[in-house]
């Protein structure tokens, strides 16, 4: 039986998301992202509610929920939360399997031409 993965925080799993969507730091967006999580020093595992509260965090940045950098880092928050083993993985396989998990597959195509810009294909 493999080991429980280690605790980790929402800032953390949030720190890891905005740096696999944006290596560069030069995405503002994800930066103001990165800031609606800083104080949140709590184990990830034991935030209920952990979509809604990412899903507010999201329209703080976006209100229109048009961006598909903050859609997707959003959704490596989501799905890096359930699959902490994985934090460590290659960023586009993280991207991949965070949008195929996010949109089960069929994500909006604003994603999909994001993801190609990144090389990333689903």
């Amino acid at each position: 039986m493999p080991p429980e993965p280690e605790t980790v925080t929402l800032f953390e799993i949030s720190k890891r998301a905005v740096d696999v969507c944006d290596p560069s730091g030069r995405e503002a967006s994800l930066g103001d992202l990165l800031l609606q999580f800083e104080d949140s020093d709590e184990p990830v595992t034991a935030i209920q509610n952990l979509e809604e509260r990412v899903a507010l965090a999201a329209e703080g940045v976006d209100v229109e929920v048009e961006h598909p950098a903050v859609s997707m880092a959003s959704a490596v928050i989501l799905y890096l939360a359930h699959r902490r083993d994985e934090i460590d993985d290659e960023a586009a396989e993280i991207l991949r399997l965070a949008a195929r998990a996010e949109w089960k597959g069929d994500p909006p195509q604003a994603v999909v031409d994001w993801l190609a810009d990144q090389g990333v294909r689903i």
